[in-house]
């Protein structure tokens, strides 16, 4: 389950490629990241909940936030938003 939800982020990311400005190349790299070890930390404690991924990955970001400008992380946060609901 975590997979797969792991996936259809990735592949929403992945599909907005083509037309993606600079910004968003930049915000849906970032995420990627954090998506993929939130999952990758899911599996590994045995985690099959969707609501406990998303919460990790909003944490992983909010204790990653000093690592970007505060523009930067408002377009990887405004970005989770739109692609984990």
């Amino acid at each position: 389950m975590i997979h797969d939800y792991e996936q259809k982020l990735l592949q929403l990311i992945d599909d907005n490629i083509d037309s993606a400005t600079d910004d968003e190349l930049f915000a849906g790299g970032y995420l990627r990241g954090h998506i993929s070890l939130a999952a990758a930390d899911c599996e590994q404690q045995g985690i099959d909940d969707i609501i406990v991924m998303q919460k990790k990955v909003k944490q992983s970001l909010q204790d990653a936030k000093s690592e970007l400008s505060p523009f930067d992380y408002s377009l990887v946060c405004q970005m989770w938003q739109k692609i984990s609901l």
